[in-house]
């Protein structure tokens, strides 16, 4: 299974549209939760089925997809099966009992509910939310992969834009390079990664590097905070997101440098231990 990820480029009432969807999903996760809580002894089963009942019963949940009202359940149910696993397991400290969800910020779709152009540039939501045709920025080309391979389609926002990723089941294989080689690696705190050679890695410290401009950012968000005003003035609203948006880098350098060092140890020796 390969995850595939593009920048979803649409108007303005569209993006309103999809946060709709996510605060749906959302909702069916929460509501599920609470029939798990409220009536022991449920499986995964039943929690699905209660998706038909929430959908009867309020009108913007029956909206949504059908098959996406049932991702929103198996969220519910994969945080409640591994509360039981860690419980079975004798977990040490907090068992992770399942929380209600309070910042959502996608929804997942399965076979149904949305159509690919013709030239996999685009692609069509057709459920009851009306969020339409929404335009694919990415470099991945998705001509290579039938339809019935893309298992899941999900719709995720972000601090810069929303995003849509394609869940294909295809095997990947890599064939070895072998390089008659063996590495054994140490984290540490002075270096990021050190060998058994004397060979090291130095911390990038991306965060203390932009630690200025954040606090910077977070004093230009905090000034425009007006305490008990509901809701709060576009200023703060922009003043947020380009705090978040700043946060956002930060993360995308750490995992591109940690993905790019691991790439390098396992393509230069045939058995790392760690």
């Amino acid at each position: 299974m390969i995850v595939y990820e593009f920048k979803v480029k649409g108007k303005e009432a569209q993006y309103r549209t999809i946060d709709e969807a996510i605060r749906t999903s959302q909702f069916i996760q929460n509501k599920c939760l609470r029939y798990w809580m409220d009536n022991k002894g449920l499986r995964q089963y039943d929690l699905n089925k209660y998706c038909a009942v929430l959908a009867a019963e309020f009108p913007f949940a029956e909206e949504l997809n059908s098959m996406a009202r049932q991702s929103a359940a198996e969220r519910t149910w994969s945080a409640i099966s591994r509360f039981f696993d860690n419980c079975k397991k004798k977990v040490k400290g907090k068992k992770g009992f399942p929380k209600f969800k309070k910042h959502c910020r996608s929804v997942e779709y399965k076979t149904s509910g949305w159509k690919l152009s013709p030239n996999r540039k685009a692609v069509t939501f057709r459920d009851g939310k009306n969020i339409g045709t929404l335009k694919l920025k990415g470099t991945y080309d998705l001509n290579y992969y039938g339809i019935k391979q893309i298992k899941r389609v999900r719709l995720v926002r972000r601090a810069d834009g929303y995003y849509a990723q394609f869940a294909i089941d295809v095997k990947v294989r890599v064939e070895p390079n072998l390089t008659g080689k063996m590495v054994g690696l140490d984290l540490g705190l002075k270096f990021f990664v050190a060998d058994n050679e004397g060979n090291t890695e130095p911390c990038p410290q991306f965060y203390r590097k932009s630690e200025k401009q954040l606090n910077r950012a977070n004093r230009q968000k905090s000034k425009k905070f007006v305490k008990g005003a509901k809701p709060q003035s576009k200023n703060y609203h922009k003043a947020r997101n380009r705090y978040a948006r700043k946060h956002l880098g930060v993360s995308r350098q750490r995992k591109e440098y940690c993905q790019r060092v691991a790439y390098s140890v396992i393509e230069s020796n045939d058995l790392v231990a760690y």
